[in-house]
């Protein structure tokens, strides 16, 4: 049984992006990070908690699970989405894997 507080986060890639999310109980929409594909390098663009899960944490865990990815998978990260630009802000360990946003 998983922790409501610590829900898994979970991975779906398409061809040109990808979403990870968290299944939140009893919110009617998931917690969730979207990136665009641009050649090695993804582009985060969009992050969003309902507002039941809300200061829990689950918006850092999201990124940390992309940062994750990116040092086993060998990809980049260009944060656009202004939570994602943030977190990098406050986490200079995460440079390896920081990119500029493609033009």
């Amino acid at each position: 049984m998983s922790d409501p507080a610590n829900p898994p986060i979970t991975r779906e890639t398409t061809e040109h992006g990808g979403v990870y999310y968290a299944k939140v109980a009893g919110a009617s929409r998931q917690a969730e990070l979207t990136w665009q594909d641009r050649g090695g390098v993804r582009l985060v663009d969009h992050t969003f908690v309902p507002p039941e899960a809300r200061g829990q944490g689950l918006a850092l865990k999201l990124v940390q699970a992309i940062v994750a990815d990116a040092r086993s998978e060998d990809f980049r990260i260009a944060p656009v989405c202004p939570y994602v630009v943030t977190a990098f802000g406050r986490n200079p360990d995460w440079a390896d894997v920081r990119a500029d946003i493609p033009r």
